[in-house]
């Protein structure tokens, strides 16, 4: 990952952490919903608070195909790219 990556990874990190209620260490493998064992709506919220902070919009047809935290960093740059 990039500087820029490992910047996302964490503070994405940092937003997951209230979700994150049995600990789990995150790596970028680490897939959100199942390792983490949080539900749909958990998820959504948590995407809220990724939409918040980084002021951008992620489609629900492209979280449908996000499921590890590389898979949303990924998300994340694309989308503030995009503007």
């Amino acid at each position: 990952m990039t500087s820029s990556s490992n910047e996302i990874f964490a503070k994405l990190s940092e937003l997951l952490m209230p979700f994150n209620s049995n600990g789990i260490e995150l790596k970028p493998d680490t897939e959100i919903s199942v390792d983490l064992d949080i539900d749909s709506v958990s998820v959504m919220d948590f995407v809220m608070e990724v939409e918040d902070h980084y002021n951008i919009d992620i489609p629900l047809n492209v979280l449908a195909d996000t499921h590890t935290m590389s898979d949303l960093v990924k998300v994340v740059e694309g989308r503030i790219a995009q503007g």
